[in-house]
């Protein structure tokens, strides 16, 4: 059985619906795992009150409007963020199929589309977690993308883009090749991290996914992207938002340097002299750190969604 043989119209709703439920499970991960709270447990509940939310009230996007960004328990306010991530999961999946599923779905068997469907969603989707997460605590949980690393390299058996040996071997070499010059060897010299190792993480699922070109146009695309942001956040007078984690871990910093004494305070004050993060936000203007995560992560679901688009253009004007 194909999966053209079903209406386009049925196929739509079950990814959509799929997508707005891993959409809410988002806003649990979210919220969830910078605080070390278990994600299955307790239940969904008021994060003012902590009383259980009904499930019906739970219902992507649908919940939130019928209470009017307001919680049923308590009547606080609930941030919009929660039906936008709810959103962005509905819509992402709506993409997957309309654009990587629906021009082959007359030759593509319902299994193998069933398949390529959750695996690439539900890793765009995680990818979706990692940057919310990473822009607001400067932290991108490991297990995210080395999991997405092994189901990028299990995967790629029906996956046009990567051998399963091209996807092990590109994912580890391109984490490779970030680690070394802007970890190892920037610490090495200037005594502080150029980029984190969630970043460098991030770049193991380029490679498993999508090979030597998708690495390459990871992280080209997101230094651009990310610069153009930033550039056009600096024209307009907005302020580089600080992540909790930077403030967390200046703070963290501070106290440690009071609590030492000798060489090892000195030895602390001279790492937080070379790295701009002893700066605070009104000194820096802006913030000392910004979060490269999300544009790696966006510049991912740009591959998973426009692939072939995107490797014709790179041979166009690249020759890649």
């Amino acid at each position: 059985m194909l999966l053209g043989e079903f209406p386009s119209w049925f196929y739509l709703s079950f990814a959509i619906a799929i997508g707005g439920c891993v959409g809410s499970f988002l806003n649990v991960v979210v919220y969830r795992w910078p605080r070390g709270i278990n994600l299955a447990h307790p239940p969904s509940t008021c994060p003012t009150c902590q009383k259980p939310i009904a499930l019906y009230w739970n219902l992507p996007v649908v919940g939130w409007l019928a209470l009017r960004g307001r919680s049923a328990c308590c009547k606080n306010k609930i941030s919009p963020r929660y039906p936008i991530v709810e959103l962005i999961g509905a819509l992402l999946a709506w993409a997957l199929v309309v654009f990587r599923l629906e021009p082959i779905a007359h030759v593509l068997p319902l299994g193998e589309a069933l398949v390529f469907f959750f695996s690439e969603y539900l890793m765009a989707a995680a990818l979706v977690a990692a940057a919310i997460i990473d822009w607001e605590e400067m932290l991108i949980p490991s297990q995210i993308p080395l999991v997405g690393y092994v189901v990028g390299v299990a995967s790629a058996f029906y996956r046009p883009e990567v051998t399963w040996l091209t996807a092990l071997y590109a994912g580890a070499g391109a984490a490779f090749c970030i680690w070394l010059p802007f970890v190892w060897l920037y610490k090495k010299f200037r005594g502080i991290e150029g980029m984190g190792l969630g970043d460098v993480y991030l770049m193991l699922v380029a490679g498993a996914f999508f090979g030597p070109f998708g690495a390459f146009f990871t992280l080209f695309s997101a230094a651009i992207q990310g610069t153009l942001f930033w550039a056009i956040s600096y024209l307009l007078g907005v302020k580089a938002h600080e992540p909790v984690g930077v403030t967390r871990q200046r703070q963290e910093l501070l106290e440690a340097i009071e609590a030492a004494e000798g060489e090892e305070k000195e030895e602390l004050q001279t790492y937080l002299a070379n790295d701009p993060m002893g700066q605070s936000p009104e000194e820096y203007e802006g913030s000392p750190r910004v979060a490269f995560g999300p544009f790696l992560s966006l510049a991912m679901l740009e591959l998973f969604l426009f692939y072939d688009d995107l490797r014709g253009w790179s041979w166009l004007f690249l020759g890649l």
